[in-house]
């Protein structure tokens, strides 16, 4: 079964105040792993150290695109290689690199690229989306181009929350790209409560179960929360509780 890891972007504001003592209380909910949006001003060797003395491990990280071309990508090899992580996620794009549909087509070359140099290694690379990539642009659907454009070595880390606020439906596009799920993040999203937690919106969390569990390739669930009912921690907490019950009913 695939294991439950949180992105820490959903509790940076703890993590910025006490880094240590906020993974401690990530360990105690129950995550298995963490993904990484930003390293706090440590180096691969101490947060790996931080990681292992809480039980934890890096189940992915979000960076910059810039950190994966040319020269750069050894630096990000090499380090990650310390940190114990394989999945190099980028969530986001600069303007350039999206603008049109020939700039996607274009950046889903360099993804190929890149994944093709990330296999000695043992990591891969992907991409996680946000809404805009469900807007139609040129006639066409940015998130169709861009995954029809790239191999399978290239993860689709969907993020279903943003998705379904962009108007995709989670369940054909899972369908649509199967096998490369390797990690996915499991964010809710409510048309009525913009502050709901996992199992209180609009995902079919146990149909994308069911496929991640199936066809997906899925190894992390990464849940992500952005919007606060609660204390970062607590909704954290309460998104793991919930989820867990929902992986347990599927």
């Amino acid at each position: 079964m695939a294991k439950i890891g949180l992105q820490l972007y959903s509790v940076r504001t703890d993590c910025e105040k006490d880094f240590v003592g906020t993974l401690s209380k990530v360990s105690k909910i129950g995550y298995e792993g963490v993904e990484f949006a930003g390293y706090y001003g440590r180096d691969a060797k101490e947060l790996r150290k931080i990681l292992e003395d809480l039980n934890l491990v890096c189940c992915g990280t979000h960076i910059g695109l810039n950190t994966l071309i040319g020269d750069e990508l050894l630096k990000t090899v090499e380090f990650n290689a310390v940190l114990g992580n394989k999945y190099l996620i980028v969530p986001g794009l600069p303007e350039e690199y999206r603008n049109s549909i020939q700039a996607w087509k274009n950046t889903a070359r360099i993804f190929n690229e890149i994944a093709d140099r990330l296999k000695p290694y043992g990591m891969k690379t992907g991409y996680h989306n946000h809404w805009i990539e469900f807007q139609p642009l040129e006639g066409e659907k940015p998130m169709d181009v861009f995954f029809s454009s790239t191999s399978k070595d290239v993860i689709m880390q969907f993020d279903t929350g943003n998705a379904l606020h962009g108007g995709g439906n989670v369940i054909e596009y899972l369908k649509k790209f199967p096998g490369r799920s390797d990690t996915i993040h499991i964010k809710e999203f409510s048309s009525t409560n913009d502050k709901a937690i996992i199992g209180e919106g609009d995902i079919p969390w146990k149909s994308v179960i069911e496929i991640c569990s199936t066809s997906g390739n899925t190894e992390w669930y990464i849940i992500e929360q952005e919007s606060y009912a609660y204390a970062p921690i607590e909704c954290v907490e309460r998104c793991f509780i919930n989820f867990k019950k929902i992986l347990l009913n599927k």
